[in-house]
């Protein structure tokens, strides 16, 4: 259990940090809520939506896997930064963006192989029809996505957090403008539909990447930072450090958008009803997951800022008080599943068929919040000491060898649908944050052992 005294002392710091961080994640999330709540008034309301929920669920897999290899700059930028070592902090991010072009290609092919792939799982036509354009579509803003994400970790990891909040909430508004005139084709556009809600997105993530390029730009100049002096050569080994550091991240992200994207593609064979529930109840979960997301973001950067100041003391503290504070949100948000579902599931949608399969799904959701808050911030506290390797083991290990074999057993087996798919990955989510609070634990007690045996050296 976290001491009193310590939580007295992080509790204002970490908070500081994380807020807008977690307003930034919301904003995030927000994108994906707008998509589907704008194409959920369309006259095809669960074909609309399920098509926006395999698309965009099939899409961020790859989007996740590159920014997960840019989460390396957590480490790296923090650890600079908390040792005075802002030239480093610079290099660190010229070479990410080189990194994220060189990436783009690579992420963005699989899209166009997504019709031949997704024809083969029997999925209904209609949504099939819906979701590979808006996927298509999804797959222009990938390389600005890829840029906000690379200028976003170094901002953060240099406490610069406020201008992410910001250009993710503004993203918003502009998300909204455009869905409002490319879904319902108003100002003299065409209606698009479905399409146009991909790409108002995409257009939404370009100005994320031009607004923080901006800030950076402008807090150089007017601070005098000599971002613009940092020498433009490609640096390999650091390069293959970000990468050593952040494909454990890739592939764990990977691992539990895969797991996702796989069941929505699964539910997607069970028909167009079922999917907009799962649509429904997966924005949901993801939106209350989004504000511990942004507290272990600030996890990662607070302690690796303590490591590079070699203060493992507050390095642990201070990741403590942040896994306490995602506990306590979650837990607050597990309850409010239990007795909001029908209030929720309105919000998206009229359709009383998708209203009922909605509520049995925020059920099993509200079981795992609990431990989604742990293990998600639990993962930004070790990111921060430079293990990324130990949470990729407990998201394969959970999701695919214990929970996805379960949840498709009491799918297909049992004929529990969508909800036996959904007790599979809550029973999963358990585990993982049981294990991460173990492993977060024995990190910081290792961590100290080794700082005392160092000064017993040095005396």
């Amino acid at each position: 259990m976290i001491q009193l005294s310590t939580l007295r002392k992080e509790f204002r710091p970490t908070l500081q940090l994380a807020l807008p961080l977690v307003l930034a994640e919301l904003g995030w999330m927000s994108m994906t809520i707008v998509d589907t709540v704008m194409v959920g008034h369309l006259p095809y309301s669960a074909t609309a939506m399920g098509a926006v929920s395999l698309g965009s669920n099939l899409f961020i897999v790859l989007a996740l896997f590159g920014g997960g290899l840019l989460l390396g700059l957590d480490t790296l930028v923090s650890q600079a930064f908390g040792a005075g070592r802002r030239e480093d902090c610079h290099r660190s991010l010229l070479n990410s963006i080189y990194l994220s072009v060189a990436l783009t290609p690579f992420l963005a092919a699989p899209v166009w192989l997504l019709p031949s792939l997704l024809r083969s799982m029997q999925i209904d036509p209609a949504v099939l029809a819906l979701a590979i354009p808006y996927t298509k579509a999804l797959a222009v803003g990938l390389l600005p996505l890829l840029l906000y994400f690379a200028v976003r970790r170094t901002l953060q990891a240099m406490n610069m957090v406020r201008p992410v909040a910001f250009a993710l909430i503004s993203a918003n508004f502009v998300n909204v403008m455009g869905n409002w005139i490319f879904v319902y084709g108003t100002w003299g556009a065409p209606a698009m539909g479905v399409v146009g809600s991909g790409w108002s997105t995409a257009i939404s993530r370009l100005y994320l990447a031009a607004v923080l390029v901006g800030y950076l730009l402008w807090y150089d100049r007017r601070h005098r930072t000599k971002l613009l002096e940092t020498p433009v050569e490609i640096d390999l080994p650091r390069i293959r450090r970000l990468i050593t550091l952040g494909f454990p991240a890739a592939l764990q992200f990977t691992l539990e958008s895969g797991v996702f994207a796989l069941v929505t593609a699964l539910i997607a064979g069970l028909g167009a009803v079922p999917l907009a529930s799962h649509q429904i109840a997966l924005n949901t979960v993801a939106l209350t997951y989004m504000v511990p997301l942004g507290i272990s973001s600030a996890a990662a950067v607070r302690v690796g800022q303590a490591i590079g100041r070699n203060k493992p003391l507050a390095a642990g503290e201070a990741g403590s008080t942040a896994i306490f504070l995602g506990a306590v949100f979650m837990s607050c948000s597990g309850a409010a599943l239990f007795l909001f579902p029908r209030w929720i599931a309105r919000m998206y949608t009229p359709n009383e068929e998708v209203i009922r399969n909605t509520v049995w799904l925020l059920a099993a959701g509200a079981v795992f919040q609990l431990f989604d808050g742990i293990q998600t911030v639990a993962t930004g506290a070790l990111r921060g000491t430079g293990d990324t390797r130990t949470p990729m083991i407990c998201h394969f290990t959970a999701y695919w060898v214990i929970g996805l074999p379960l949840g498709a057993w009491l799918c297909f087996r049992r004929g529990w649908g969508a909800f036996g798919l959904w007790s599979g990955l809550s029973l999963a989510l358990v585990l993982i944050g049981i294990v991460l609070l173990f492993v977060w634990r024995r990190t910081i007690e290792r961590m100290m052992l080794e700082h005392t045996d160092a000064k017993l050296v040095q005396a």
